[in-house]
């Protein structure tokens, strides 16, 4: 079946075509040049991005993989969670080629998608295993029982680890988008330099609003910016806490349930730091870790075409009265 994935969630737009489960072409429109000088993402530029963008990646993505949009057998496109505002324009396309084109179209589930992502690539893990969903907006650990029947373990409190990387980013005043300028950082740096806290390590749960605030006490003990050699070692030991209760806690997970098999997937799945630190722990507990390749990691239209295809193989299909959400808990 050839599907037509679209993604259009927070401030990426993108489409991909899958083929029986293999990427064709796989077309991402990055915002973030726009987005950096406001250190984040400002919805209403997003949403006229979104409108200025979708249709040349998607006549990008159907010249990539070598086809017109008449051999398109089916659409998968975001519909939350998300930004609501970006989200209807990738829907509202979706829906309008698929009444045009007169074929069936599945809405799905943000996370469902970066779960998807694991079957992209090399070897697939067998179901039931854990994932470790892990972005800007998300930190949850779920049992993956099938797609479509998942079970909550854990989530954060307050805020996702890549909203604690992006406003300790700001914090330092390092850049946007911080994931990545703290990953890059942090490699020169000693993870052990500074003690930051590891909050609640009795539970399941994540909270980073503490470990943020303990950067702020910091700052402001300080008094003046830190020195650029002074960073390094900032950035290396806060990424340090993040990563510990990342793999900590989905580790923990894993063998509490009798799970050997652990997925790592979202926004911060790219961290060079986790990807090391999880490969090396689950090879001394003997587990299986499926990570997808970096470009997966990110918000992607590939992962969504590929849960859409499992959906519309297994006879599911969407209506025009499909609503885009901005909250959709997996469980």
């Amino acid at each position: 079946m050839i599907v037509l994935g679209i993604e259009s969630s927070c401030d990426e737009t993108a489409a991909a075509i899958v083929r029986d489960g293999k990427i064709c072409s796989n077309v991402i429109a990055s915002q973030i040049e726009i987005h950096s000088p406001f250190g984040g993402v400002v919805p209403e530029i997003a949403s006229r991005k979104h409108m200025e963008a979708i249709y040349p990646v998607i006549k990008q993505a159907l010249s990539e993989a070598d086809i017109i949009i008449k051999d398109v057998e089916g659409i998968a496109v975001t519909c939350g969670p998300g930004l609501i505002g970006s989200l209807l324009i990738g829907l509202s396309t979706a829906k309008s080629l698929a009444f045009a084109l007169d074929i069936p179209f599945v809405g799905v589930n943000h996370l469902e998608g970066h779960i998807a992502a694991a079957f992209l690539s090399g070897k697939i893990p067998d179901i039931p295993f854990m994932a470790l969903v892990v972005s800007g907006g998300h930190t949850s650990i779920y049992l993956v029982k099938n797609f479509d029947e998942y079970q909550l373990i854990g989530q954060t409190r307050d805020d996702a680890a890549g909203e604690a990387f992006d406003k300790a980013a700001k914090l330092l005043k390092l850049g946007y988008p911080g994931g990545v300028v703290i990953d890059r950082l942090a490699r020169s740096g000693n993870p052990s330099a500074v003690s930051f806290p590891r909050a609640m390590r009795d539970s399941m749960d994540f909270s980073f609003s503490g470990l943020k605030t303990s950067l702020l006490t910091m700052v402001k003990k300080r008094g003046r910016e830190f020195q650029n050699e002074e960073l390094p070692d900032i950035v290396a030991s806060y990424q340090e806490a993040i990563v510990d209760t990342l793999v900590e806690k989905t580790i923990k997970a894993a063998h509490e349930n009798h799970i050997p098999q652990i997925v790592v997937c979202g926004g911060v799945a790219a961290n060079s730091s986790l990807r090391e630190r999880f490969a090396r722990e689950t090879a001394l507990k003997q587990m299986e870790l499926f990570i997808p390749p970096t470009i997966l990691c990110t918000d992607n239209a590939a992962m969504i075409a590929a849960r859409g295809e499992m959906m519309l193989k297994n006879g599911s299909r969407s209506g025009m009265d499909l609503n885009a959400v901005s909250r959709w808990p997996l469980s």
